[in-house]
């Protein structure tokens, strides 16, 4: 089942302003539902989903066959790629949202103040919120399935290369969010790739109330710089990870070979690794990374450990590689890698290996990213894996909502005053 609008693609602002304004409708009858039926709802939609895994598959092998003829990478294809096991995962997700406790309606706190008012904060939904994002089929699923269960509406706008994918994926859904209640415009796909729609989506102040972008740089920094509408913004992953003089060999080299090719298509992969000075086994991590496949890129000292490294340029300490390279620099001991971190993280996550609990702490209270981390895979960077279902996305900036952005970054505040007659002075 699918939404389609009477207005025609190529007025890409009257467009944008139809399906904001069906989705704002729907998304004040789907705030009014009780948090049972909207998690029964999403618990249909998984099994929608899964009686479409065929469809579902069709659509996304006309996508890979698209991606591969257009030259994507591999790790692109990666993230485009589903199986089974993937339709799988994305409904199993679903129902893992349906039962996370509802966020809306819980009270912040509560104040009364000499006057007798009494005051209280309590989570509401936000809204229409847009999601912009590349590749990842997975994200129509997740940000749907967030959405809904915080009572907000959503406005999908995929990329061209998962269209086929994102279509199937949010046919099944759409039908069995309605059969259990869920008004259709909550959950809307924009039905034209037309890049004009993603720019009329930026300036619908007022229709849409917050924009998510989910991609690369270009993605992310042109929504940034075109956006009138509040931006939750996910930047590059650039993680860092330091193994400090004190970490555990053994640990240092599985934590090491985990972060980085685990999956080095994520946006959690290991970019940098620093390893200090006082580290003795630094060459044998190195090895062990190259030995399994990986492309090191590295400075002058680690250059001299191995001659399979290669040596790393300016650009390589800012780079998102998102594939099976790493650039490594040795630092001379915490001041230096918290330095480097300074001077090249993209806020997203870092960590540091070693068994001092003091030098752990110092990199906690020295690191600002999102997400900080001692003696574990920067592969851990995920919002499941923090226990809070699916994600929306990892958020780099500083205001509203860090790091893995599920239900409560999906809801804002209202103030509720009771009073028993009070007028003010």
């Amino acid at each position: 089942m699918t939404l389609h609008s009477p207005v025609s693609a190529e007025d890409p602002i009257a467009l944008v302003a139809n399906l904001a304004g069906a989705g704002r409708a729907a998304q004040r009858r789907l705030a009014a539902m009780s948090s049972a039926a909207r998690a029964a709802a999403l618990r249909r939609a998984a099994n929608t989903l899964r009686a479409a895994s065929t469809t579902v598959l069709e659509a996304n092998a006309r996508d890979m066959a698209a991606g591969e003829a257009r030259g994507l990478t591999a790790a692109m294809l990666d993230r485009l790629m589903l199986d089974a096991g993937r339709i799988e995962g994305i409904a199993t997700g679903i129902e893992a949202v349906a039962a996370l406790p509802d966020p809306v309606g819980q009270v912040i706190d509560r104040t009364e103040p000499p006057n007798g008012l009494k005051l209280s904060r309590v989570r509401v939904p936000i809204g229409l919120i847009g999601i912009i994002y590349e590749s990842r089929p997975n994200v129509t699923a997740d940000t749907a399935a967030l959405c809904v269960r915080a009572g907000n509406a959503v406005l999908l706008r995929g990329g061209s290369e998962a269209v086929h994918s994102n279509r199937a994926i949010h046919a099944a859904l759409v039908a069995g969010l309605v059969e259990g209640g869920v008004p259709e415009a909550a959950v809307q796909l924009m039905p034209t790739q037309d890049r004009a729609a993603v720019g009329a989506m930026l300036q619908a102040h007022g229709a849409i109330d917050m924009i998510v972008p989910r991609g690369g740089r270009g993605l992310v920094e042109r929504v940034q710089a075109d956006a009138r509408v509040p931006v939750l913004a996910h930047l590059d992953g650039l993680c860092h990870t330091y193994i400090h003089s004190a970490a555990d060999p053994a640990m240092a080299r599985a934590i090491a070979l985990n972060a980085k090719l685990r999956r080095t298509g994520i946006c959690g992969a290991m970019e940098t690794l620093l390893i200090d000075a006082g580290f003795a086994q630094a060459g044998e991590i190195v090895g062990a990374l190259i030995d399994a496949g990986c492309e090191v890129r590295g400075d002058a000292r680690i250059c001299a450990l191995d001659p399979r490294v290669i040596a790393a340029s300016d650009a390589d300490w800012d780079t998102e590689y998102l594939d099976a390279i790493l650039s490594v620099a040795m630092v001379d001991d915490l001041e230096g890698a918290l330095a480097h971190i300074a001077g090249h993280s993209s806020d997203h996550t870092e960590a540091i290996i070693t068994e001092d609990a003091a030098a752990a702490d110092a990199f906690f209270a020295g690191v600002d990213s999102a997400i900080v981390m001692h003696n574990a895979s920067t592969q851990f960077a995920d919002g499941g894996e923090f226990g809070l279902g699916a994600e929306i996305g990892i958020a780099t900036g500083r205001l509203h909502a860090r790091g893995p952005v599920a239900l409560e970054g999906l809801t804002t505040y209202k103030w509720l005053v009771r009073g028993t007659g009070q007028s003010r002075p």
